[in-house]
């Protein structure tokens, strides 16, 4: 049995985790195996690299940051996803190389081709058969996030930063339409994962 990659995708306060543990407890209801996990911090590595570029008080110039993420998907794709993907199972996974491109390339107004090669180059290539970005007005997205308590570093973010993070993700999906879902995340949640089943489906028995 072939796996299945997907990732969800969106600015802070979206309800990707929401939506992953929708389609989680979906996919194993149908009998699928899945493995649900996240970048950063989806390894043993990877928990100490999250800790790094969410919690460091100091400054971490965009450039080491970049690096930073792309040696915890490295480790990440290597010794997790891959593992699971040739074991048949659905990855479902809460962020990936799209939100290097978006933060770190968008956000940080760094060359947003260069990240996307560099993070290519940490996964081996590996891209997701299905990305669903949730997108969320950056106002609307702040709210959220504020409702929930102390944020990190990238959700502590100025407006603008988070503005172009959000153009960010919609030029990637821009640009692979095929690869993309893209959902307005002010919709109901039941929607939203109703939307994301269908597609799903699609994938799972084509």
């Amino acid at each position: 049995m072939t796996g299945l990659f997907v990732t969800l995708e969106g600015g802070d306060g979206a309800g990707k985790s929401t939506q992953a543990d929708r389609l989680e407890s979906w996919l194993r209801d149908q009998g699928r195996q899945v493995l649900r996990t996240r970048e950063p911090g989806g390894s043993d590595l990877g928990h100490e690299l999250r800790e790094i570029v969410l919690h460091h008080t100091g400054h971490i110039d965009p450039r080491a940051e970049a690096l930073l993420y792309a040696a915890d998907r490295a480790h990440h794709v290597a010794t997790v996803v891959r593992p699971a993907l040739a074991r048949g199972d659905v990855v479902v996974q809460d962020r990936y190389l799209d939100s290097s491109v978006a933060y770190q390339g968008a956000g940080r107004v760094l060359d947003a081709g260069e990240i996307r090669d560099l993070s290519l180059w940490a996964a081996e290539g590996l891209l997701p058969d299905l990305t669903v970005l949730l997108d969320l007005d950056e106002n609307a997205a702040r709210e959220r996030v504020d409702g929930r308590g102390e944020a990190d570093r990238l959700e502590a973010e100025a407006a603008d930063f988070h503005g172009r993070v959000r153009r960010g993700f919609l030029d990637l999906a821009r640009d692979e339409p095929d690869r993309f879902l893209v959902l307005d995340a002010s919709q109901p949640v039941d929607d939203l994962a109703a939307a994301i089943r269908q597609r799903i489906q699609t994938l799972l028995h084509p």
